[in-house]
């Protein structure tokens, strides 16, 4: 199993970013998969979930309204797309399964 996040990069206050989540070894058992993001000086936070047969979501107050997580069933893929960005919002997404997997993540920074 293989989590493997992209998307990340360097965008300004107020800019835009999608993230992808790719998962090879998919597990049909698998019933959530979400984003969680580890900022300067703070701990690992809860971002986002997504169930995968629903599609149903749930978000940190800090990023709802701002932020939208995705999955494409057919290519086993998970988004997030994130608007609005504050200069909090810097640091490095993982893709997870929780409890079970993490990718390596990937660097966000937003900064002018």
């Amino acid at each position: 199993v293989q989590l493997v996040e992209s998307g990340g990069g360097l965008v300004q206050p107020g800019g835009s970013l999608r993230l992808s989540c790719a998962a090879s070894g998919f597990n049909n058992r698998w019933s959530v998969m979400s984003w969680y993001r580890q900022t300067p000086g703070k701990e690992r936070e809860f971002v986002a979930t997504i169930a995968w047969s629903s599609g149903n979501t749930n978000y940190a107050d800090s990023v709802r309204g701002r932020f939208t997580i995705s999955r494409d069933n057919a290519k086993n893929m998970m988004y997030l797309q994130m608007t609005s960005l504050k200069s909090e919002d810097t640091g490095v997404y993982y893709c997870t399964v929780p409890g079970l997997y993490w990718g390596q993540g990937t660097q966000v920074t937003v900064s002018s």
